[in-house]
């Protein structure tokens, strides 16, 4: 199986429906308390992209794209427009939005991640697909023009000089979502009015 770089329509994703699924396994006890377990360690997102359909043209586009994936057999890249950004949705990325490592004088290679915090809880996401020409990074709070690149396919910065100790590292940008087609089959109404709609198109995100 492999993964297609290349994104689902944007003009479509903007009108999906959908954001992150957790998996928890809850056990009612005689007493009546409950113990609660997570199966997942990390979220997945699951989108519905059937609400961005308008046209008869969005609608071939997506027959199309999903033919080019073989259905659920292909992954592609997809932007959550309610989540796409390092930063807040209203701001613009900056150099100092993300912790992405420490310096220790000898790595190079650091991993993207976005870093969801609410009161004294945190969960860190892996970023695998950022956006190409979107990336900024800062050693210490200045940013660094050169001197590093990024895999847009992995999302690991690399370095030519590993950054000293105890120097945070710092990145802002914007990212695309790794999914597949959660069906093998398009089931599409076909009206004379609208020329044709699809009921339901579920997307899964790829864990990385």
């Amino acid at each position: 199986m492999a993964f297609h770089e290349v994104r689902f329509p944007d003009d479509i994703s903007r009108g999906a429906r959908g954001g992150p699924v957790r998996r928890t396994q809850i056990v009612e006890l005689a007493s009546g308390a409950e113990e609660r377990n997570a199966s997942w360690a990390n979220s997945r997102r699951r989108y519905d992209v059937a609400y961005g359909i308008r046209r008869a043209d969005d609608l071939a586009a997506v027959v199309a794209f999903f033919e080019a994936r073989n259905g659920r057999l292909h992954g592609f890249r997809f932007r959550d427009w309610a989540d796409y950004r390092s930063c807040l949705p209203s701001q613009v990325p900056g150099p100092s939005d993300q912790i992405i490592g420490t310096g220790d004088g000898e790595t190079t290679a650091f991993q993207l991640v976005k870093s969801y915090t609410s009161g004294a809880q945190s969960w860190s996401r892996i970023i695998t697909k950022p956006v190409s020409g979107t990336l900024r990074i800062a050693l210490d709070g200045i940013e660094q023009g050169n001197g590093w690149s990024v895999d847009p396919t992995k999302g690991i910065v690399g370095f030519a000089v590993a950054p000293a100790p105890g120097v945070p590292i710092t990145a802002g940008f914007e990212f695309d979502v790794p999914v597949r087609f959660d069906t093998d089959m398009l089931d599409v109404t076909l009206d004379l009015e609208r020329l044709g709609s699809i009921t339901s198109i579920p997307l899964m995100e790829i864990p990385t």
